[in-house]
């Protein structure tokens, strides 16, 4: 026999061990969750702050950009990471902003965007969940929670593309980010409001939705 010929056992099965594996790899990268782009027209962040115990001050954040990864099925494998630029920071002065946006605060030259990365979801039920992540301002990283609620999920009336949106509410210690100023006018604790709407990407929307994906929420109200 040619000592080629004797090779051994386990090489036999080597092809199809490595066949089903590549299988397997390529079923869970197809079974990954779809991906969604964040609306930035539609999607904004506004938060309060206590100011000298008088009234809340209110801020927004708008035209964040993003991805989201979210099967309609289910929040297991839901993934976040959202991007906004720290000069769309307006509190409704002009005077205010510049301030806010200079060295003393928000300091936007050096630190021109404000990140969130999620770390782990956590369900509760169909519509609500609590999305564990990192947030990052003014290059200081806090974990932070955010408090979950899906709304509509449907096509989009006008653009017929798949849409959904996302209400999150949070808390935060501004001091964990550095922004310590001013501790006897303006509170520690800020309270963080987030609206998104996001569309289901075109590599997502040439995967065949599910019966279920097709109906679900025809109305989108809020439970």
């Amino acid at each position: 026999m040619h000592p080629l010929a004797r090779r051994p056992r386990f090489a036999r099965f080597a092809a199809p061990l490595l066949a089903l594996g590549l299988l397997a790899g390529a079923a869970g990268a197809a079974a990954s969750p779809p991906e969604w782009r964040l609306d930035p027209t539609h999607s904004r962040v506004v938060f309060d702050v206590d100011h000298a115990g008088f009234s809340y001050s209110l801020a927004t954040l708008s035209a964040p950009t993003g991805r989201l990864r979210y099967d309609p099925e289910g929040w297991d494998g839901a993934e976040a990471t959202i991007e906004l630029a720290v000069d769309r920071l307006d509190f409704g002065d002009a005077d205010w902003n510049r301030t806010m946006l200079g060295r003393r605060w928000f300091r936007a030259e050096d630190f021109p965007t404000i990140t969130f990365r999620s770390t782990r979801v956590e369900a509760i039920d169909e519509r609500h969940a609590r999305v564990h992540g990192e947030l990052t301002v003014r290059g200081a990283t806090a974990p932070v929670v955010l408090d979950v609620h899906r709304n509509g999920l449907r096509r989009h009336p006008l653009t017929l593309r798949r849409t959904v949106g996302f209400s999150a509410t949070t808390e935060l210690d501004r001091r964990a980010f550095g922004l310590d100023g001013s501790p006897t006018l303006i509170g520690s604790t800020v309270r963080v409001r987030i609206e998104v709407e996001a569309v289901r990407t075109r590599r997502s929307n040439a995967e065949a939705p599910t019966e279920s994906q097709e109906n679900d929420d025809a109305d989108p109200q809020h439970d």
